[in-house]
């Protein structure tokens, strides 16, 4: 399917996959994770039952389930296929149901008998916009071999990680878009940090601002996952996902506020740390700290810089302030095709060997977690340009903001 429906391609993107399968000496590369089929397609499947390919000439084709055609259309394939995963006439698993229109699909390509394909079917990080995701997995190498009968099967993880960790900048501008619905939303929602409230009440209430603030920019594919853990609570941030329990807020508690949205299937991985009034001793001590830090790091960020040296940055400002075995993961990680996968290129942590290149998007994210005390954490989302960093959180950055009873409402 081509033709006025079909949103402008990224030629930029096209081009990069083409120079990436010809290095590799592959004819096409086909793959199922939906943040790959946005990377290929300029769509982001809705559950997962999606299948892309891109020939090493740049012809990009897209198989995906009939009733996400709305969202197809944002996208930029050349060839379209559809297809139906359930029937009342019989019971199919969802890789039955491709095989046929996969065919079809692959069918309008001039592949040669003997191609060499890339495909992706290992072990991935995927971050989910629905309540449930298809996955492909495993099962994408025997449909590959079912359709692609005498082809040379390559797994491509590594050309695709590579692909997706230089944004174009198409692609940064939509992560551009998705930050600053967030940065509306997080403003805007910060007047429901109420003493006395529970920490999923502000969750769900933040979740609120962010539905508004898309809907005010016509976006109707966004959401977000909010979190709000506060006073000890906080101090548990650095696990490997959030919690919003039923805990009341305190009139002197710090309150974290931890965000992934996305617009379109371009994510963000945002984090604010409040107090309800002015802080205390050591929570101050623990805002200069962090709020330094994160300076710290974004001023290392620029093309040619080591990831390590971003890290490092941040991590020799917190323990200068004596808090460095509270500093207990790394200060960050890629953003935008993810969400928190700390494996994403860039990788920002101490022992990466990964280079800083123009294009790159990826969260910053120093914090210090005291034990039955608290937490605050910062995180922000950068691009890499020539000149260095462009931020693109720059909403709540001081501690003026952050801080003091004169600006959040008490119950």
């Amino acid at each position: 399917m081509s033709g006025p429906e079909i949103t402008k391609r990224d030629a930029e993107r096209i081009g990069r996959i083409q120079d990436a399968l010809r290095a590799g000496q592959l004819d096409a590369v086909m793959v199922s994770l939906p943040r790959h089929v946005l990377l290929l397609t300029g769509y982001c499947p809705v559950v997962g039952a999606s299948i892309a390919l891109c020939s090493s000439d740049g012809e990009v084709g897209l198989l995906a389930p009939q009733d996400e055609q709305q969202f197809v259309m944002r996208g930029w394939a050349d060839h379209v296929e559809y297809f139906q995963p359930a029937s009342l006439d019989k019971i199919s698993s969802l890789s039955e149901s491709v095989l046929q229109p996969l065919r079809k699909l692959i069918s309008r390509f001039k592949f040669s008998p003997a191609q060499a394909f890339g495909i992706s079917c290992g072990l991935a990080s995927q971050p989910s916009p629905y309540a449930a995701m298809h996955i492909f997995g495993e099962a994408l190498r025997s449909i590959s071999a079912e359709v692609l009968r005498g082809a040379t099967l390559v797994q491509a993880e590594n050309l695709l990680e590579r692909l997706s960790s230089v944004k174009t900048e198409r692609e940064l501008s939509r992560i551009r878009t998705a930050c600053a619905i967030a940065s509306g939303g997080m403003e805007n929602g910060r007047a429901n940090l109420v003493a006395g409230h529970s920490e999923m009440e502000i969750a769900a209430a933040l979740e609120h601002k962010f539905a508004a603030a898309a809907a005010s920019a016509g976006l109707d594919r966004q959401h977000a996952f909010l979190h709000c853990m506060s006073g000890p609570n906080s101090a548990h941030a650095h696990y490997a996902y959030a919690h919003s329990s039923l805990r009341r807020l305190g009139k002197r508690d710090l309150a974290l506020i931890h965000c992934n949205s996305h617009v379109d299937g371009y994510w963000t991985d945002i984090t604010r740390t409040y107090c309800l009034d002015d802080p205390e001793d050591q929570q101050k001590r623990m805002f200069q700290a962090v709020l330094e830090a994160r300076d710290a790091a974004i001023q290392m960020v620029r093309p040619g810089a080591r990831a390590s040296e971003v890290d490092q940055a941040a991590r020799r400002t917190i323990e200068k302030h004596g808090f460095r075995d509270a500093f207990k993961h790394s200060t960050g990680h890629g953003v935008g095709f993810e969400a928190i996968n700390a494996g994403a290129l860039p990788r920002i942590h101490p022992a990466s060997d990964d280079v800083l290149e123009a294009g790159m998007a990826f969260n910053i994210e120093p914090a210090i977690y005291l034990e039955g005390f608290g937490g605050v954490r910062h995180c922000d989302m950068v691009a890499v340009h020539s000149s260095g960093a462009e931020l693109l959180t720059s909403f709540h950055s001081g501690i003026e903001q952050l801080t003091g009873g004169h600006q959040m409402r008490a119950a």
